[in-house]
């Protein structure tokens, strides 16, 4: 009885590792050839990936990663809108870094593998990620009165926790 539960639970585990996937830059759970390309780019290695069609050294796909973020694409083969010149499709997405599942919702056609190199290059830096418009910045600086800080005694006040009575 005991033999079989273990032999049950080998199966279902031995299962579920060939299932699971994500994309990260070293491959996932069980990294293999089709999984998958990440490349993350940050503020001092900012990343540009280029996708080649061999045949005529042009770029088919190019993209500045901005920094703090992700690049990950996949090729699925065939699908493509040319049977000689793009058989296959490519599909890809843009998250934010450290992003392993998601939708690769992205879509184009592309050259057959035995056509296509991927190149990576690494633009100068360090490039700072643009602010946050939806952050509030911070006003309380010594040389400015904050809200909260009275000017006369240079004390900070607290709210009161108390209902005011009307």
């Amino acid at each position: 009885m005991w033999s079989m539960n273990l032999l049950r639970s080998t199966i279902v585990i031995g299962l579920l590792s060939t299932i699971v996937g994500c994309y990260n830059p070293g491959g996932g759970f069980m990294p293999q050839t089709g999984r998958g390309f990440t490349y993350i780019s940050t503020s001092m290695q900012p990343l540009t990936i280029s996708v080649i069609d061999v045949r005529n050294d042009q770029a088919f796909f190019s993209m500045e990663i901005p920094p703090g973020q992700q690049l990950t694409f996949n090729f699925l083969p065939g699908g493509g809108d040319d049977p000689i010149i793009t058989p296959d499709r490519m599909v890809y997405a843009v998250w934010p870094a450290g992003t392993q599942n998601g939708t690769l919702d992205n879509l184009l056609t592309c050259p057959p593998a035995s056509a296509r190199r991927i190149e990576m290059d690494i633009r100068k830096g360090p490039i700072w990620p643009e602010p946050d418009p939806s952050v509030r910045l911070r006003t309380d600086r010594g040389d400015e009165p904050g809200p909260t800080s009275n000017p006369q005694d240079d004390r900070v006040t607290t709210k009161s926790s108390s209902i005011p009575d009307n």
